[in-house]
């Protein structure tokens, strides 16, 4: 599974693509196949994202999963503070880095 991420061009927020417009889940991703460096340069020029680059991806019981760590983190959010990550609530979300 290919999926597109970046960074929302306002706010810097990591972004990925859900098939109709930007989310801050990845599991809300949606496969983008061989289309997605079109669909990055498309969006980068709408200036809707920056940075857009598509990932390898796994879809897994919880949903989208990033295959490399790098952007496993970016996922998630902030390591230094695990209050601040998309995913505060769940105690399992520092496992689900590595």
């Amino acid at each position: 599974m290919k999926i597109l991420t970046g960074n929302d061009l306002v706010s810097g927020d990591v972004i990925w693509w859900a098939g109709d417009g930007w989310s801050r889940q990845v599991g809300d991703s949606v496969d983008v196949g061989t289309h997605g460096d079109d669909l990055a340069r498309t969006e980068e020029a709408a200036l809707r994202v920056v940075g857009a680059y598509v990932i390898d991806a796994t879809i897994t019981d919880d949903g989208v999963r990033p295959a490399h760590i790098k952007d496993r983190i970016r996922a998630l959010g902030p390591t230094v503070r695990p209050d601040l990550t998309l995913k505060p609530n769940d105690a399992d979300a520092g496992n689900w880095v590595i």
